[in-house]
């Protein structure tokens, strides 16, 4: 199993993280922390502290899935080709075209229209 292998499961494993840290939470403030029937400021139960779990979890798993994203550039494998140009390579020697005429069709002119032709 190579390196690039696992970072790519890795990033799977975060992704299906963050989707589930995101889905938990409710855009306008309530999700996960409404459920617990806390209102206002009335948070009994450290509701208020399962918010700020899920804001500070969903920035360490975006971040980490960046640094993932990143060191999984690095482990890719390159193979073992060569980044030179062939085009630049002295081993070949150009040769150069040689004159070749190309045969023309010969060119004919259109017969004239005759008058009076029935269509």
């Amino acid at each position: 199993m190579s390196t690039f292998t696992i970072f790519l499961f890795l990033i799977v494993v975060v992704a299906f993280l963050l989707i589930v840290v995101i889905m938990v939470q409710n855009p306008k403030g309530g999700g996960l922390s409404s459920s617990f029937g806390g209102g206002g400021s009335q948070q009994i139960g450290g509701v208020k502290k399962t918010t700020d779990f899920l804001d500070k979890s969903t920035w360490t798993l975006s971040g980490l899935m960046l640094v993932l994203i990143l060191l999984s550039n690095v482990a890719i494998n390159r193979g073992t080709g060569t980044l030179e140009s062939k085009a630049l390579d002295s081993d070949t020697t150009a040769q150069p075209l040689q004159n070749t005429t190309v045969p023309t069709p010969a060119t004919t002119t259109p017969a004239a229209p005759t008058e009076g032709a029935a269509e």
